[in-house]
């Protein structure tokens, strides 16, 4: 049996799992909230137990050294000497990296490098990522890439239109995003059909507040909706997801605003937000609309026609689809959405069954037994694709 810490480091947050590798139980998972700022929140949960304190973490480092004592002191582990291998993960890999990687220095420069494409992110995890490092030099590291798993992706999927020099100079060029989720429900959808991974051709919808769509063919990302940035795609929480580029100097001129703040609204105030005009959480905007709130309604049709539009163009990229998959927050938990988006399919063989579809949070068909294509629930497990990785690398 291995120990493996998996490690999502923010800028003021810390969120962690160790878990016991290979066998994939959780010892113990907790978030640490607020750190450099004052009353940091350190929560962990092991067992049955939780364990909650409020106290000034001023820092990363500091925020590794709680986290591990509170582990010992817990009972999880008696000794550090217990941790077998460290996963983090990190945002953005560009192209240099289409798989996870061992953590060396060489490693933390080339991760620094491509930060630039994501500057709220990488940063972040690389504040982690050098924070296990001073605490724990010797136990082994691993590195896992958002990105990597879209790198399979053809230069059909990937490059823009635009000048060419712009993406051999500036690597400007679709990426994606949330690709640990979208590797680890195809393969669990697989597992579950009882056909190779290999064999298969997937749609994976990642919806929460942030949402991507992948078109897994063959076990490789063919295509996905996120695109240089996360902010391209189906409509989101608060993002917009695609618009017509010329829409940006338009509302610069109209309204005043900078290139920044235009970006700012586009992230942070659009969206189902900006559509239901009061909220970007679904549960809220699902209540508003059972109530006939009009607005609330067009925000649930739209954030569900989005989808339902990028399935049917991945059906035909990969001249049909074997399973669609729902997972992350509002995948796995909306049944009216889910019902929203597959409504319509069935001219291309998605029967699924209102009875079946009604189940939040595990795993389930919801389709007839009959269908062709099949429709999948699947709790999505970053946390343990990461583990998994470090037990693969090390």
């Amino acid at each position: 049996m291995s120990n493996v810490l998996a490690i999502n480091a923010g800028s003021s947050s810390l969120k962690f799992q160790l878990i016991e590798m290979p066998n994939e139980n959780v010892l113990a998972k907790g978030l640490v909230e607020r750190i450099g700022i004052n009353d940091s929140v350190f929560t962990i949960e092991y067992g049955e137990e939780k364990d909650r304190t409020v106290k000034d973490i001023p820092d990363h480092e500091e925020a590794v050294k709680m986290l591990l004592e509170k582990l010992k002191a817990s009972g999880v582990i008696k000794s550090l000497n217990e941790i077998d291998g460290i996963g983090h993960r990190v945002v953005h890999g560009g192209e240099k990296f289409s798989d996870s990687v061992l953590v060396t220095e060489e490693i933390i420069q080339e991760i620094d490098e491509v930060s630039e494409l994501a500057p709220l992110h990488n940063p972040a995890n690389l504040t982690g990522i050098r924070a296990f490092k001073d605490i724990l030099p010797d136990v082994p590291a691993v590195a896992v890439f958002d990105t990597a798993f879209h790198q399979t992706m053809p230069e059909q999927s990937y490059l823009y239109s635009l000048p060419y020099e712009y993406y051999e100079k500036y690597g400007i060029r679709k990426y994606g995003f949330h690709g640990t989720s979208h590797k680890y429900v195809s393969e669990r959808a697989a597992d579950l059909m009882g056909v190779p991974v290999e064999q298969l051709r997937l749609i994976s919808c990642h919806l929460g507040n942030g949402a991507s769509i992948a078109a897994i063919e063959n076990g490789e990302s063919i295509d996905t909706s996120m695109g240089f940035t996360p902010l391209a795609g189906v409509t989101m929480g608060t993002r917009s997801g695609n618009i017509d580029p010329a829409l940006v100097p338009y509302i610069m001129e109209k309204t005043g605003k900078s290139v920044n703040e235009v970006l700012q609204v586009l992230n942070k105030e659009s969206g189902m937000l900006a559509l239901s005009g009061f909220s970007s959480d679904l549960r809220d905007i699902q209540e508003k609309a059972e109530n006939g709130d009009e607005r609330a309604e067009l925000a649930l049709k739209i954030f569900a026609d989005r989808i339902h539009k990028f399935i049917g163009s991945y059906a035909a990229r990969m001249q049909g689809v074997d399973a669609i998959i729902f997972t992350a927050g509002v995948g796995e938990n909306s049944a009216e959405v889910r019902q929203r988006v597959l409504e319509g399919l069935e001219f291309m063989g998605v029967y699924w069954d209102p009875a079946l579809n009604n189940v939040r949070g595990k795993e389930a068909f919801v389709n007839y037994p009959h269908s062709p294509v099949k429709v999948i629930v699947i709790p999505t497990n970053e946390e343990v694709m990461i583990a998994r990785d470090v037990l693969r690398l090390t």
